[in-house]
């Protein structure tokens, strides 16, 4: 599919992609595709009547949020999709002089990129089995590795959302308590084990009534699209403090989002057979058909002097407890969902070292530190370091992505 837009070679944005995002420059700020390097006005689209087919409320893209468009359905956002993919097409009808001299396009170095939607709650999840495994190992032993609920539930906590930022955010390195080696009192300063997790979020397009359990079978009828996400850990703060509740400080002070949504429609072409799931599970976290997706997923530490070190490469499809069973799981007991909410897939690591997604277990607790290119090691993240993730899928000549998301850790 090509397009009056030059795409270069192994762009994110091509064609087959379009995902939704929000841009601002200078006073404005607007929804928003991408196609290559280039910036797609939607609210400039509907000011020029590119939607006029479509049932859109007036100004529903003049707006910084998604939320409101998302809340109109995947019929609309589906339909506002489709029209981009014709109209951008190579002889489509927005290629022409009179489109191509409106505020439609931007070039992308020349806008600023924002969080895309208001996130009223956030999930997290701890859906992968190596990533499960593997920290049970360290921290207890290779024979009770899993607790007993894992392979019967997908395990969560609720997250803090007024935390999540946009990819380019700069991070400050957290303050809390831990506990040293041998100690016998908690101290308190700076984390020392600054961490990332690479994960996969997903976002809520349709409401839910409180005491309304949503069955795995409509799952996907709720979630709007996918976006990459780092939900950096303090894990000194972790250790100390997770027993009895779970997490607190050590993930509340940030977490990294990227800017676009991948529709669930982009996705559907990439969709993969997930592992097998032993023992049974209850029956409302059965399902029917292929709920995994083939979604490549990178991490890199670059230092603040520009050296880069690739740490990990896994895969979505990795991933043990799926998200229709993630989001039935999560109603279940009758919690309603909002338009905006979150819910991340929990760290993605896979059966090889190579594919883990944390320094926790990339350098298993601190045992294995990573050489970077300029002589320097990692055990953990420094100040001054950024992590880049980037996720992607690519199939029969499709290839689409998610974009950058970064964070660079300051003191």
């Amino acid at each position: 599919m090509d397009s009056f837009i030059q795409i270069p070679k192994d762009s994110d944005f091509t064609m087959f992609n379009l995902p939704y995002g929000a841009y601002g420059k200078g006073d404005v700020a607007a929804i928003c595709t991408r196609v290559g390097d280039t910036i797609i006005d939607l609210h400039e689209c509907q000011v020029n009547n590119v939607f006029d087919n479509i049932d859109l409320p007036r100004d529903i893209f003049n707006s910084r949020y998604l939320n409101d468009f998302m809340a109109l359905g995947k019929d609309i956002s589906k339909a506002v999709r489709q029209r981009l993919q014709r109209g951008l097409s190579l002889g489509g009808d927005m290629d022409n002089a009179t489109i191509k001299n409106t505020d439609i396009f931007h070039s992308s170095v020349d806008v600023t990129m924002l969080l895309p939607i208001q996130i009223g709650d956030y999930t997290d999840f701890y859906s992968s089995r190596e990533h499960a495994y593997n920290v049970g190992v360290m921290f207890r032993d290779p024979a009770n590795a899993l607790l007993p609920n894992w392979l019967h539930l997908p395990v969560g906590y609720h997250g803090r959302a007024s935390s999540i930022v946009v990819s380019g955010t700069p991070i400050h390195r957290p303050n809390g308590q831990t506990m040293p080696d041998g100690g016998d009192k908690p101290v308190f300063g700076p984390t020392k084990q600054l961490d990332f997790e690479l994960e996969v979020a997903f976002v809520i397009g349709k409401e839910s009534k409180m005491g309304q359990a949503i069955a795995t079978s409509e799952a996907e009828d709720y979630i709007f699209g996918a976006m990459l996400f780092n939900d950096w850990s303090a894990r000194d703060i972790q250790k100390w403090e997770y027993v009895p509740l779970g997490p607190f400080l050590a993930k509340n002070f940030a977490s990294t989002l990227s800017p676009w949504i991948v529709t669930m429609d982009a996705l559907e072409p990439f969709r993969h057979v997930g592992p097998i799931q032993e023992p049974e599970v209850l029956d409302y976290l059965k399902f029917k058909g292929i709920k995994n997706y083939d979604i490549n997923l990178t991490v890199d530490i670059i230092t603040k002097n520009g050296v880069k070190k690739n740490v990990s490469h896994s895969n979505f499809k990795y991933m043990y407890w799926n998200i229709c069973q993630q989001l039935a799981h999560h109603t279940v007991n009758g919690c309603n969902l909002r338009v905006g909410d979150l819910l991340a897939s929990g760290t993605i690591s896979g059966p090889t070292s190579d594919a883990y997604g944390s320094m926790l277990e990339i350098a298993w607790k601190g045992s294995k530190p990573v050489l970077m290119p300029d002589g320097t090691t990692r055990t953990f993240i420094l100040d001054g370091d950024t992590v880049s993730m980037h996720g992607w899928c690519e199939k029969n000549g499709r290839r689409i992505g998610f974009g950058e998301c970064d964070g660079t850790i300051i003191g």
